[in-house]
Formats: structure tokens, C-alpha cells, sequence
């Protein structure tokens, strides 16, 4: 028998390359439509493995490009501007948030590029914190440097403020057609948010100026905040935090498409 690419990856990490009765009836909840990372339990990230116990939205690769990529800019930007802190006496610890966290893959990867920031996981549904602790001890990062709270977007951090900020939240316009593998087992709170997808964004960057950093002067570290979205409304989700005074600017993902705001206090 033939196996496809999700079949192989499948018998080697979950099998061990040996074939089974388990391993046929799991090929059977593949060829049904359920996406391979469900079947296996996890699914790689940034170099990480992401556990998916508790069955939140599977991190996708467009996620991971733009991750990579903000801590890219972030250890450069906050990294000069701590050394310039540290030479005035300042304080120069770097505060990040992973905001609508669900399996909190960006916050690891973050905890694993950035060795030196303290992350915050900002989710709203309970049962994905045990998946979040559990990817973040399984991976062997610091969890001295990591704390989740559970509430809606901010809540859980009134008067609180962040140097950098990710989220990827639900921006899914209600109605939209998407694959069977998608609607039948991802999460739909994760996926939708409302009739133009915009309803989490729009209140992302309502909350905004209360929570992201302010530029420091003179050490100059303004905060960052980078916020996916849907390719269609890019343009109207930057507008959104335009008018609450910040810059915003839209980054084409990996395949060319719109796929996240950078949105800067400065």
C-alpha cells in the first residue's frame, strides 16, 4: 500500500515505523479528513514540538514565519535599546505577551529566542492552560520566565504593560466556506469573529493603548505589538489601530499574502 506524506509522518512518529492495527484505524480518521497533527497529538514549531491535548487551533506556517520574524526584529530593537538603558541605570527587562495564546506555540517560541524576556500567555478557555504548561516544560524552556492567566483579551492584565505583543486571534468573517477539515475539528471560537472578521481585532486595538509600552525615553524602546489577520481585510484591520494613533503596517506572509499588522507606539 502506497502511503501518503501525512501517512508516513504518522507511522514514523507515532509507530515508530511499525505498522498496526492502530495505525491502520488511525489512517482511516486521516482519509476521513482529521488533520494529521490531531491524529499524532502534536506538531513542530519554530524547532519545537506543540501538543495539542487540549485540541486548540493547529499553528500554521504562516504563523510560524511571522513569529520568527518579529523576534528577529525584537531582539534587535529591544536589545540596543536595553544596552542603552542598562549604560543610563534604567530598566531594561523585556515584558511579552502572547495574547489568545491556545496551544501557546508563539510564547514558547518567544521563551526559546528571546532567553532573556519574561512571556505572558493571555487565553480565554480553560482547558487549553495544562497544554500551554505542558509545551512549555516538555520543550525544556524556562518556566521561571513564563505565566499564564485565563480571561478575555486584557482582562487578565489591567495596568499592565508590554514591550512586545503577538496574537493571533479569530478573524475568520462568519459565513466564510472553509475546508471540512477545518470546520469539523478546529475550534470554531478560535476560527470566528464575527460578519467582517474583525470583531477580536477591533477590540485588540481599542484595548491597545493601555497595554503596549510606550516609547522610553532616552533609552528610545517603543513597544510593538504584531497582530495576524485575514488576507482580505489586512487593510481595514490596520486602519482599525491607525485610528487609535498608532503606526501600522501590513507584512505579506511567506506566500505573498497579507497576514500580519506590526503596530508601533512610536
Amino acid at each position: 500500500m502506497t502511503l501518503s506524506r501525512e501517512a508516513r509522518w504518522l507511522l514514523e512518529e507515532k509507530y515508530g515505523g511499525e505498522e498496526s492495527p492502530a495505525f491502520a484505524a488511525d489512517c482511516a480518521r486521516l482519509a476521513a479528513g482529521e488533520p494529521v497533527a490531531h491524529v499524532i497529538g502534536w506538531i513542530p514549531f519554530l524547532g519545537l514540538t506543540i501538543y495539542l491535548d487540549s485540541a486548540p487551533l493547529i499553528p500554521r506556517p504562516e504563523t510560524e514565519w511571522w513569529v520568527e520574524a518579529a523576534s528577529q526584529r525584537a531582539t534587535v530593537r529591544l536589545g540596543r535599546a536595553a544596552r542603552s538603558a542598562g549604560a543610563r541605570g534604567l530598566a531594561a527587562e523585556t515584558r511579552i505577551l502572547d495574547l489568545c495564546a491556545g496551544s501557546g506555540a508563539i510564547g514558547c517560541a518567544i521563551l526559546k529566542m528571546m532567553p532573556e524576556a519574561r512571556v505572558s500567555f493571555g487565553e480565554i478557555e480553560p482547558r487549553h492552560e495544562a497544554t500551554i504548561r505542558k509545551n512549555i516544560r516538555e520543550n525544556g524552556l524556562d518556566e521561571s520566565r513564563a505565566e499564564i492567566r485565563i480571561g478575555d483579551l486584557f482582562e487578565p492584565f489591567a495596568g499592565e504593560r508590554f514591550d512586545l505583543i503577538l496574537a493571533n486571534p479569530p478573524y475568520v468573517p462568519a459565513g466564510r466556506a472553509l475546508p471540512a477539515s477545518v470546520t469539523e475539528y478546529e475550534p470554531p471560537e478560535a476560527l470566528y469573529a464575527g460578519g467582517d472578521g474583525l470583531a477580536l481585532i477591533r477590540r485588540i486595538a481599542r484595548e491597545l493603548p493601555a497595554h503596549l509600552a510606550p516609547e522610553r525615553l532616552p533609552a528610545g524602546r517603543p513597544g510593538e505589538a504584531w497582530v495576524e489577520c485575514d488576507s482580505v481585510h489586512a487593510h481595514a484591520a490596520a486602519e482599525l489601530f491607525r485610528a487609535e494613533g498608532f503606526s501600522a503596517r501590513i507584512l505579506p506572509d511567506q506566500y505573498g499574502a497579507p497576514r500580519v499588522i506590526v503596530v508601533s507606539s512610536a
